[in-house]
C-alpha cells in the first residue's frame, strides 16, 4: 500500500516554498475570541438560521374580547414558530444565564479579594436565577397550561 501512495512523489516534486506570516496577521486575544464566540452562541439560540429561511415577522398581533387588535411578542401554541423578538428575547435570557456561570467560574482566582469574589458570586447567581425564572414565564407564555400541576 506503502508503494501506491509513494508512487507520485516519485514523479512529482514538492516545490520549496518559503511563505513568510503577512505582519498584520496576528493570534486574537483570549477575550475577542470569546466574544465571537458568544456573540455566535447569541444567534443561533436566537434562531437567526430559522429566521433567516422562514421570514416571520418581528411581532404578531392578537384581537382581545372588546376586538382591539394588540401586539404580542410571543407566537402561543407554536413550538416550532417563533417571531424574531421571540427569538431574541430567548436568546438574551440564555446567553445571559451562561454568562452568570462564566462570572461563577471566575470565582475561583485564588488573587480575588474576598469582598469582590462575594459580588461575583451574588452577581452570577444573580443573572443564572433571572435567566432561569424568565425562560420559564416565557415558556408559560409560550404554551399556556403547560407544567402545570
Amino acid at each position: 500500500m506503502e508503494v501506491i501512495y509513494s508512487l507520485p512523489f516519485s514523479v512529482l516534486e514538492v516545490p520549496n516554498l518559503k511563505i513568510k506570516r503577512p505582519s498584520w496577521l496576528h493570534q486574537p486575544s483570549a477575550m475577542t475570541v470569546f466574544a465571537v464566540v458568544l456573540l455566535s452562541y447569541f444567534m443561533v439560540t436566537g434562531g437567526i438560521i430559522y429566521d433567516v429561511i422562514v421570514e416571520p415577522p418581528s411581532i404578531g398581533s392578537t384581537t382581545d374580547e372588546r376586538g382591539h387588535s394588540r401586539p404580542v411578542a410571543f407566537m402561543p401554541y407554536r413550538v416550532n414558530g417563533q417571531y424574531i423578538l421571540e427569538g431574541l428575547a430567548s436568546s438574551f435570557m440564555f446567553t445571559l444565564g451562561g454568562l452568570g456561570y462564566v462570572i461563577l467560574d471566575q470565582t475561583q482566582s485564588t488573587t480575588m479579594p474576598k469582598f469582590n469574589r462575594l459580588l461575583l458570586i451574588f452577581l452570577g447567581f444573580i443573572c443564572i436565577v433571572i435567566s432561569f425564572l424568565t425562560t420559564w414565564v416565557f415558556m408559560r407564555m409560550k404554551l399556556p397550561g403547560y407544567l402545570q400541576s
